[in-house]
């Protein structure tokens, strides 16, 4: 379990093993075409972890080959993850409409920190990852499952 910067929000390991083996469809919000945005590049890392991504973008984009819609309210269908790609002070708006379409989970990528919305998302029945990205959590859930294990 990890708890950085303060934070009382504590990621359980557990939730995040499920959510980053067992596939899953991915709302990548702030996703866009620039391939100069991490969230471009998360979203094919996760891609390659064999989950579908959504793409999440006022301009509607379609990246990696995936359709985007302009919000998650126009997102057709069930969404396990909302993967939040914007800044701390705009999560919790996010995290609200994760609630509000009826995802599984939400993840506030690395700096992306909102305590409050954290704990709405938790007692709505959501799991929360907070602070931390797959490309990250992946590797340490590979040194965790070596031989020492």
């Amino acid at each position: 379990m990890w708890l950085r910067r303060g934070m009382t929000h504590t990621n359980d390991p557990d939730v995040i093993r499920r959510l980053l083996t067992e596939p899953g469809r991915w709302a990548v919000v702030g996703l866009s075409d620039n391939p100069d945005r991490v969230a471009y590049g998360i979203a094919s890392y996760l891609q390659g972890l064999g989950m579908e991504i959504v793409p999440v973008h006022p301009k509607a984009e379609t990246v990696h080959g995936a359709r985007g819609y302009a919000t998650l309210a126009d997102v057709p269908g069930q969404i396990d993850v909302v993967d939040v790609f914007v800044r701390s002070e705009l999560a919790g708006d996010v995290v609200d409409q994760a609630i509000a379409v009826g995802a599984k989970a939400v993840w506030l990528q690395l700096g992306v920190i909102d305590e409050a919305a954290a704990e709405r998302a938790a007692r709505a029945g959501l799991d929360v990852v907070m602070d931390t990205c797959p490309a990250i959590e992946v590797p340490r859930m590979a040194d965790r499952t070596g031989p020492a294990a």
